[in-house]
């Protein structure tokens, strides 16, 4: 029998890591928020306190790695990495960690990868499906039923929304209507890259603003994937959480059931570009899924 697999993901705004026994089944399933990306956009660099903070998250990864017997470990750098001038400093200290140098993946192998994930346990009869990464960093577009046939990786996420409009607690309606106003016109290149996208059957929302979403609307006192993964969140839901969050003190906002207190910072800016998203492309529902670009590393290795 094989031995299991195992990818990290090594995101802006969260470190995960994913480890897949031979038959497919998961293993264990890691995320800790660290904030690699922080300052990034500002700064170009990978600030040292970030980080500090993911290489810890990795050597806690490492003994894990280790005690499931890992023989093939695949590790994906992200919006952040893409955007830093001395990623390859990083990249040293993690190879030197995990015995694997990270990949910096391109926005469309993002997207490729997290269409191959998200999809793998879907009825291609619901599609053709729009594929959506909202990152801490970026946001990956991936359309297709069976294969990823278009895919576009642009320049908004959570914490890079977050930095550059929303600046005030609670954000100030004008900082709102900037942020969701960018994230329009990163739309405009989204439907020319992809112009079925509007049309797609099913949309598909992945990562950490997608799920947390779900999460407070479910009112989740504590996470559960199993009701979390394929729940359908409306579009008047999902408006219903953005006012909630958006509307709110930090102080108050880390008590909504379902926000994990590390992603209350910046939630509202990634739920600027859900809400924006659904509103351009007219979806009513979103099916939330925690199979995502994770999943399409570990099976990019599989046996």
């Amino acid at each position: 029998m094989s031995a299991p697999v195992a990818a990290i993901d090594c995101g802006t705004n969260s470190v995960r890591l994913l480890v897949r026994g031979p038959d497919g089944r998961a293993l264990e399933r890691l995320m800790r928020i660290t904030r690699l990306g922080e300052g990034v956009d500002r700064n170009g660099r990978l600030e040292g306190a970030a980080i500090e903070r993911t290489l810890a998250v990795l050597r806690e990864y490492r003994t894990v790695i280790d005690r499931h017997g890992v023989e093939r470990l695949r590790v994906g750098a992200t919006s952040a990495a893409r955007d830093a001038v001395n990623r390859d400093d990083f990249f040293d200290a993690v190879a030197e960690i995990v015995g694997v140098r990270p990949e910096l993946l391109s926005g469309e192998e993002e997207g490729r990868l997290s269409f191959l994930g998200a999809t793998a346990e879907l009825d291609p009869a619901r599609g053709p499906f729009l594929v959506v990464d909202i990152g801490g960093g970026s946001t990956e577009f991936a359309y297709g039923t069976t294969t990823c046939e278009a895919t576009i990786s642009v320049d908004m996420g959570c914490v890079r929304m977050t930095e550059a409009y929303l600046h005030h607690d609670p954000p100030l309606p004008e900082e709102l209507l900037a942020a969701i106003s960018v994230a329009d016109v990163h739309l405009d290149d989204v439907l020319r890259a992809i112009p079925g996208a509007a049309g797609a059957a099913t949309f598909v929302g992945l990562a950490g603003t997608v799920t947390t979403a779900a999460a407070v609307e479910i009112g989740l006192a504590t996470y559960d994937r199993d009701r979390i993964h394929h729940f359908v969140l409306t579009k008047d839901a999902a408006e219903d959480v953005f006012r909630t969050l958006a509307t709110e003190p930090l102080a108050d906002r880390v008590h909504n059931p379902g926000l994990e207190p590390a992603r209350a910072d910046v939630i509202v800016g990634g739920m600027c570009v859900l809400v924006a998203i659904m509103r351009r492309l007219g979806f009513a529902e979103c099916l939330v899924s925690e199979a995502d670009i994770l999943d399409g590393l570990a099976m990019s290795i599989a046996g």
